[in-house]
């Protein structure tokens, strides 16, 4: 296999550490993120990285244990780039000094300006005299290490842009990576071209190299993969098939919580596009008979994750001599299962995954894209032929509408669930407002109101409207709909669904936990 140039990004803690992985995803470059504690002279050498970058991180680099980087990352020979705790760690490890706040921090929205002279990983900054960054640091580098000098300050940090240019050590006080940054963007073009990155981590060289990565590793077996219709798993089935053909058969749990038409429509893809053996398991009166009077969300949930266990492994038996699994891991699941300090990672939604099913089952896993962002996916899906329509789809729950229906769980409210949302959805599509929005869906509500149509008198249940924008999942806010666009997707619903007379919109900003209403 090609052997790219590659990245490290040595992880101090920071809150946004995968967002300069992202920033050099997308100038083509590779990188790999790893903490501070696994990364060692051995770990070194075999990485043997072109350039390495130094993250964030919340601890002060005089305290007791404070992370630091190996010695021997800075005899390698190659252009380093600290940023925030990581401008710290390089002043304390070659000779400058730290010092705790004392009026001197900074959080927020800064301005810097440019000192004496000109520093290449500075090209295009500095136009018009100054540049917005966006600071978060307690402690301050006092004086600088020596061989460095200053090249840019700002009120509070009279070393906000550090450089020893004949060691080709870089370091900032503020944060390029994030989108209050404007121009963080060219700084980290500026330092990958400058470390000689070529820039041919593209997704056409990817699937080549993973395709034979996936033949060599399953040689003449058989792969089982549990296909959801969501993007990752889909688009992981669809390169796998491509790489080793019938020796793959997918596994499509039924429910009986997906949205209108869409058992239908993933069937029709697999089965008939592709020509996939595909297992369609429709097991919708096995999830709805369990979920029958069940209200607690959480119940719901693990109610339906265990099910899925259960029913995946009965189907999947069916192959016979499978001896891997196949899943759409991505690498955002790979760096949050290691904690940076080496500590437990918590579960958030197991049953998302066939979680236990590997060692359960005896199979070995193959997940092909867990090197990748989900924009990253996104592309391989393009570049394997995917429809856009079916890449560009909003993100879709594991337990599907029974968290879009607080309460009781019911095929009547399903039903009426179902037909509203794909109105929602055909509405804003009509207005041109899929693309921008990050995730979009209607919920029914455990409340019916009395309300009139016509001349008659009708008591049907509530609808609540949500759609939120977001970069990357992390955080979310509510999409500002016109009023007109309101009034009339709700009379489209009231009127061509049965069961519906209120329709409200979301209008608050949440957390991704709870971006869904359960």
């Amino acid at each position: 296999m090609t052997q790219h140039d590659r990245l490290l990004i040595i992880d101090f803690g920071s809150q946004v550490t995968q967002l300069i992985a992202r920033r050099l995803r997308e100038l083509n470059v590779y990188c790999e993120i790893h903490p501070f504690n696994r990364v060692d002279d051995a770990f070194l050498a075999e990485f043997a990285p072109k350039a390495v970058i130094f993250s964030g991180g919340p601890a002060s680099v005089f305290a007791d244990g404070a992370p630091m980087p190996p010695k021997t990352v800075f005899d390698l020979g190659v252009p380093i780039l600290g940023i925030c705790y990581g401008q710290q760690v390089m002043m304390h490890c070659l000779g400058g000094r730290v010092e705790r706040g004392h009026g001197t921090a900074e959080f927020g929205r800064a301005y810097v300006t440019p000192a004496a002279g000109t520093l290449s990983i500075l090209d295009g900054w500095f136009a018009e005299g100054r540049e917005q960054v966006w600071m978060s640091h307690g402690d301050h580098v006092s004086a600088i290490a020596p061989g460095f000098e200053v090249y840019g300050t700002s009120p509070n940090a009279p070393f906000a842009i550090t450089a020893d240019t004949a060691r080709n050590f870089y370091a900032v006080q503020f944060h390029p990576e994030v989108h209050h940054t404007p121009k963080g963007a060219k700084l980290y073009e500026n330092f990958v071209r400058l470390a000689g990155f070529k820039g041919d981590w593209t997704m056409g060289a990817y699937r080549e190299e993973a395709i034979r990565k996936i033949r060599d590793q399953v040689g003449d077996q058989k792969v089982i993969c549990g296909l959801s219709g969501g993007v990752d798993s889909s688009v992981a089935a669809v390169l796998i098939h491509e790489a080793i053909g019938d020796q793959l058969t997918c596994v499509f749990v039924d429910h009986g919580l997906l949205r209108l038409g869409e058992a239908e429509q993933v069937v029709s893809m697999f089965r008939d596009h592709y020509n996939m053996p595909l297992i369609h398991a429709d097991e919708s009166d096995l999830f709805l008979g369990a979920l029958e009077g069940v209200s607690d969300p959480e119940v719901k949930r693990k109610t339906i994750g265990r099910l899925f266990i259960d029913v995946f492994q009965k189907h999947a038996a069916e192959v016979g001599g499978a001896t891997f699994l196949a899943q759409g891991t991505l690498y955002p699941d790979v760096i949050e299962s290691v904690s940076f300090s080496g500590g437990p990672s918590v579960t958030i939604k197991s049953h998302h995954n066939v979680g236990g099913l590997p060692e359960k089952m005896g199979l070995k896993l193959v997940e092909p894209l867990r090197e990748l962002f989900k924009d990253e996916v996104r592309a391989l899906g393009r570049e394997l032929g995917l429809p856009q329509s079916f890449i560009g789809r909003h993100p879709f729950p594991g337990p599907g509408l029974a968290i879009r229906c607080p309460g009781e769980i019911t095929r009547e409210k399903l039903d009426i669930l179902r037909r509203a949302d794909a109105v929602y959805i055909d509405q804003i599509r009509k207005h041109g407002l899929y693309d921008e929005i990050w995730q979009a869906f209607a919920a029914i509500l455990p409340m019916r109101t009395v309300g009139v149509m016509g001349d008659g008198r009708t008591y049907d249940y509530a609808l609540a409207l949500r759609a939120v924008t977001s970069v990357d999942g992390m955080t979310a806010d509510y999409y500002p709909f016109t009023h007109d666009f309101l009034g009339e997707t709700a009379t489209r619903i009231i009127n061509e669904v049965q069961g519906v007379n209120r329709v409200f919109y979301d209008c608050t900003s949440k957390p991704p936990g709870t971006i869904e209403l359960e």
